[in-house]
């Protein structure tokens, strides 16, 4: 892994600030860093375990954005992304006897559910609603149950958090991208500690995509903020569609395997 060609790496970097733009705003990252790491050759352990230390240069840059402009108070969220990373790093270890196969079957129409609640309905803006839900009881359920999803498996898991937020919590789009990215940041941080346990990441990729989620982030995060709901939510029906999609691209999907296409 350390003798990459020049050109792999400047993919890799591009992929990762493409992927940093795109998180920032809607989520979906790891269906461009994912791949591009597998076309350069990286096994597929590393690949997930290195995801994950690339991504945590994403999410933390997008949350220090938001927050620097006052979209969201870390601080105050540090307990509930303390939740996120806790229930990551027990699905992360956990990984070997959850059903898998269940969660690649059902996770695309999971998203185009999502695609479809953000598409039609109207309602949604930056202006937040009533709480279907109490912070504490969110914080102790949702937020570690969609962590745990992303160490098991990991995709969608921004446009879970979003959907939370939206629909429970009563937050305007805005507020609850930028609050969806620290929760992010938990989650990869604790999938990122076992899989370093495991040794399972690649510094030199990871530390060099990093640097190119860092800028991606940093780019998308003050576009959002500029354009708010009314490029949050196309952007997340987009990126929802295109993942469930490139989801069911897949030959081994279970799904194709049972319909023998």
């Amino acid at each position: 892994m350390h003798d990459l060609a020049p050109q792999l790496f400047a993919l890799l970097f591009a992929a990762a600030f493409l992927a940093g733009f795109i998180d920032s705003i809607a989520g979906g990252g790891g269906m461009i860093t994912i791949p591009a790491m597998l076309i350069a050759g990286i096994p597929p352990l590393e690949t997930l375990g290195t995801n994950k230390l690339q991504s945590l240069f994403g999410s933390g840059s997008a949350s220090l954005a938001y927050a620097r402009h006052g979209h969201v108070s870390l601080r105050e969220q540090l307990p509930m992304a303390a939740m996120s990373a806790l229930g990551a790093a027990l699905g992360a270890i956990l990984a070997t006897v959850v059903p898998g196969h269940v969660l690649k079957t059902v996770l695309p129409f999971l998203l185009v559910a999502i695609a479809l609640y953000f598409a039609v309905k109207p309602s949604l803006g930056d202006a937040d609603k009533a709480q279907r839900m109490t912070p504490f009881l969110f914080s102790l359920t949702l937020v570690p149950a969609i962590g745990f999803y992303d160490g098991v498996f990991g995709p969608g898991t921004g446009s879970f958090f979003m959907l939370a937020f939206i629909a429970l919590a009563g937050f305007g789009v805005l507020k609850a991208t930028a609050h969806t990215k620290f929760l992010n940041f938990g989650s990869n941080l604790g999938a990122f500690v076992v899989f370093v346990l495991y040794g399972a990441v690649l510094w030199k990729v990871g530390l060099l995509m990093g640097a190119g989620q860092f800028a991606g982030a940093q780019v998308g995060s003050r576009f959002a903020m500029k354009n708010g709901a009314k490029i949050i939510k196309p952007l997340l029906v987009v990126t929802c569609i295109a993942l469930a999609i490139r989801l069911l691209a897949d030959p081994a999907h279970p799904l194709r395997v049972w319909l023998g296409w």
